[in-house]
């Protein structure tokens, strides 16, 4: 293992075996159904969550790890030989967890350095910083440098999705810029993007195969890419914008997988997204 290793939260929308295969730890969140609280990937799965979310009568809720959990995973990490630790976290202006993840750095001050860092992103857009990190680790990169790496990628990262609904972000608290387009949601089908750590508006299109369109031509405009995800929400036509995207490259193997709870709670279902750091 190498020396330098990298902890993240669920949110990062990362597959358990690429997690793995990396040495990420990973810190979950909880989604509570009600009076239910759950912990993410551990009790309670993206498939499962989906089809809970389906039979729900109120929308489901998100709260950040506690400190402590933090502090288990980076003594954990400690004991399997690391001798530091960069924790790349979701979003500040979006959640509270890296709130926790700076306690508990603070926690491990004098016994093993761990740095913070916002990916101000979400979804597979704080994944991609994640690999981007945890691959200079692998590659015995210092802890400056994995730090360093991690901090340039959140800064680059672009992260954009085509959603069916605003009023999980709406009722959540995390609809930022893009609170505009409530109240004309009847006429558009909203593309949005993380921007600045914020999800805000990015166009309006008219119907669903519009912005599943301007979300392909969009990320196909960006090269070159050293890095590209495409992710969806139980999105019925999930496969038909794989299609649209498939010829776009990036010099890295493109990376494909679900919206989690995490940022399923927010984004509601049908959304599809893409995240890219440019060459």
């Amino acid at each position: 293992m190498p020396s330098i290793r990298v902890v993240t939260d669920s949110a990062c929308d990362l597959p358990d075996g690429l997690l793995a295969e990396l040495g990420v730890g990973l810190v979950p969140l909880r989604i509570r159904f009600g009076a239910e609280e759950l912990v993410d990937r551990t009790e309670l799965s993206t498939k499962e969550f989906w089809a809970r979310s389906a039979a729900a009568t109120t929308l489901p809720e998100t709260s950040a790890p506690s400190p402590g959990v933090f502090h288990r995973a980076f003594e954990q990490m400690q004991s399997e030989g690391a001798t530091g630790v960069v924790c790349v976290n979701l979003s500040s202006r979006l959640s509270a967890t890296i709130e926790a993840a700076h306690q508990a750095a603070a926690e491990m001050h004098g016994r093993m350095p761990v740095r913070v860092v916002d990916s101000l992103s979400a979804t597979m857009g704080e994944g991609l910083v994640v690999v981007e990190a945890a691959e200079l680790a692998a590659a015995g990169g210092s802890l400056d440098e994995v730090a360093g790496a991690a901090l340039d990628a959140s800064g680059r990262m672009k992260v954009y999705g085509a959603i069916d609904t605003l009023e999980n972000l709406r009722r959540g608290g995390r609809i930022g810029g893009a609170a505009a387009l409530v109240g004309s949601m009847l006429a558009i089908k909203p593309v949005i993007e993380v921007r600045d750590g914020v999800v805000e508006q990015e166009s309006r299109q008219r119907t669903r195969a519009r912005s599943l369109r301007y979300l392909a031509d969009k990320v196909a405009a960006a090269g070159p890419l050293a890095r590209l995800a495409v992710f969806g929400a139980d999105a019925p036509d999930f496969d038909a914008f794989l299609g649209l995207v498939a010829g776009v490259e990036s010099a890295a193997p493109r990376l494909t997988g679900d919206i989690g709870p995490v940022i399923g709670t927010h984004a509601g279902p049908g959304a599809v997204g893409v995240a890219w750091l440019p060459a």
